[in-house]
Parts: C-alpha cells; sequence; structure tokens
C-alpha cells in the first residue's frame, strides 16, 4: 500500500474510533499494520496533520487530534455560513442534469433511512454536501469547507450513527435539494443554515447524553 491509500486507511481507522483521541501514531506500527513503508506512513501523517486530523507533539511524534465540543461547535457555525453560500451559489448554477443527480440522491437517502442503513445514508450524505459545493462553483469556500469537513469528520460520523439522527437530518436535506432544484438560491442558503443549526443542536444533545464528555470520541 502506496501513496494515497495509507492516507484514506489511517482516517478511516481515526473516523471509526479504532484510533482514539490523543493516542499516539507510530510510524513503524502503522507501516506493519497498513504494509506500507515508513516514508509512506510519515507522508500521510504529514497530510493528516494538514487536515487537522492528526497533531505533532515535540518530542513525542504524532497523535490523533481530538476535537472538544466546542471547537466541533465553531466549526460548525463557520460551516453554517460557507454551506449557505454554497447552497444559494448551486441553485443559481445548477443545470437539469444535475437537478436529476441531486433528485437521486434523496430517493436514495430515504431509501436508506427507510431500511436502516445507516453507513449508506452517512455516505449519501457526504457525497451530497460535495455536489453541491461542486455545482456551487464557489472553489474558495469549497476548499475552507473540505478543510473543516477533515477536521470534523470524527463528530460527522458519530451523529450519524446516533439513534433518530438520520430521520431528523433527511427531511433538512430534503429541503435543501428542493430550494437547488428550484433556483430559489434564498430558501437554499436558508435550508442550509437551518441544517447545520440543527448539527450544532445534535452536537450538544450527544454530549450531554454521555455525561458531558469534552471530546468526542
Amino acid at each position: 500500500m502506496q501513496g494515497k491509500p495509507v492516507v484514506d486507511a489511517i482516517r478511516d481507522a481515526i473516523v471509526r474510533g479504532e484510533f482514539v483521541p490523543n493516542q499516539r501514531l507510530v510510524e513503524a506500527d502503522l507501516s506493519a499494520r497498513f504494509a506500507a513503508s515508513r516514508a509512506a506512513v510519515r507522508s500521510a501523517l504529514l497530510e493528516l496533520t494538514n487536515e487537522g486530523l492528526v497533531e505533532r507533539v515535540q518530542n513525542r511524534g504524532a497523535r490523533v487530534r481530538a476535537v472538544s465540543l466546542a471547537e466541533a461547535v465553531e466549526i460548525s457555525e463557520v460551516r453554517m455560513m460557507l454551506e449557505g453560500l454554497c447552497a444559494a451559489k448551486a441553485a443559481e448554477r445548477v443545470t437539469a442534469t444535475e437537478i436529476g443527480e441531486l433528485t437521486a440522491i434523496g430517493t436514495h437517502m430515504r431509501a436508506a433511512v427507510s431500511s436502516g442503513d445507516v453507513l449508506g445514508y452517512s455516505r449519501l450524505n457526504q457525497t451530497l454536501h460535495r455536489r453541491i459545493r461542486e455545482i456551487s462553483g464557489q472553489e474558495t469556500a469549497s476548499r475552507v469547507l473540505e478543510r473543516l469537513r477533515a477536521q470534523s469528520v470524527r463528530h460527522q460520523f458519530k451523529l450519524a450513527m446516533h439513534p433518530g439522527r438520520p430521520a431528523v437530518s433527511l427531511p433538512e436535506h430534503l429541503a435543501i435539494i428542493e430550494a437547488i432544484c428550484a433556483h430559489d438560491a434564498e430558501a437554499a442558503e436558508q435550508a442550509a443554515r437551518a441544517h447545520l443549526r440543527s448539527v450544532i443542536a445534535a452536537l450538544r444533545e450527544v454530549d450531554n447524553a454521555e455525561g458531558g464528555v469534552r471530546h468526542l470520541p
């Protein structure tokens, strides 16, 4: 395994909780686990550090960066503004072909929630947000959002696994899709912001349910 696959493998392990916050990431161990060279692992850790998933500690090497509830909320507040902008831009630019694509994603999201396919719904969620960014053509906002998404990917995965969350977020996503497909920029922006406000509320709810743990697992 070389290059990008090593990055993906380590990232997935962090997202799924196989590596916990503040856990040391030892190059030799990662090299053996993922059948990758030390150089490839070192490069992957550097990339994940740039993404905000890993941090370097002086004289101690790399470790999984812990994301506090307060930071997760701050990230979501910034995302609220930028995703609202991208949704509005997407509503202005969306083509007939892209409308068909977004509508299909919405249909698949409904099916995933109905069948209880939480992981499938989570993947569709990520696909929808990515396509809206791409359709928007707002490259600066897209770059910032991609960095924020990487930093908050653990709590996004955690929320997706939280009982009942997909049923709450489904109508929020469908509202965004409907507004974009109707070329209603204002409604699309408001729907995107409403969704992120819901995410913030859910983050706090999950934190409270777990007894106020200050770091997202």
